[in-house]
């Protein structure tokens, strides 16, 4: 799932914690329980399936890419080897949170197999971090 809103990044930047190495930034806070309606169901979040929340929670992630890191080519060649990277490690990333990824300028020219264990690993720290206290 993807975090598609400005205010939703914006909370994730305010609210939330970081984690960088040489080739990403990651920024993420957990989730916050779904707003309850008058008769005490959970009331989804817009663009949320009713189906994917019964399922159990899911992270959502955003990808933010400068236009400092190339041309529109560049830019979406990035964002489409982290969603890769993101399908292929689906098990391995913790549930619950909310991720923006920025990528640094050495993405760009970085072998895949290297971006892959550097997000991923990032991404598994995520788990062992609380909410900020």
């Amino acid at each position: 799932m993807r975090l598609l809103r400005r205010v939703e990044y914006e909370a994730v930047y305010g609210a939330g914690q970081r984690r960088s190495s040489p080739q990403f930034s990651v920024f993420f806070r957990a989730q916050t329980a779904l707003p309850k309606n008058a008769s005490g169901r959970d009331v989804p979040r817009e663009g949320v399936a009713v189906e994917s929340l019964a399922a159990g929670p899911t992270s959502r992630f955003g990808i933010s890419v400068k236009k400092a890191l190339g041309g529109a080519v560049v830019r979406n060649r990035i964002r489409r080897r982290i969603r890769e990277i993101l399908r292929r490690n689906r098990t391995e990333i913790p549930t619950g949170w909310d991720i923006v990824i920025h990528p640094r300028p050495a993405v760009a020219q970085a072998p895949f197999a290297a971006l892959e264990a550097e997000l991923v690993r990032l991404l598994r720290g995520i788990r062992s971090s609380g909410p900020k206290a």
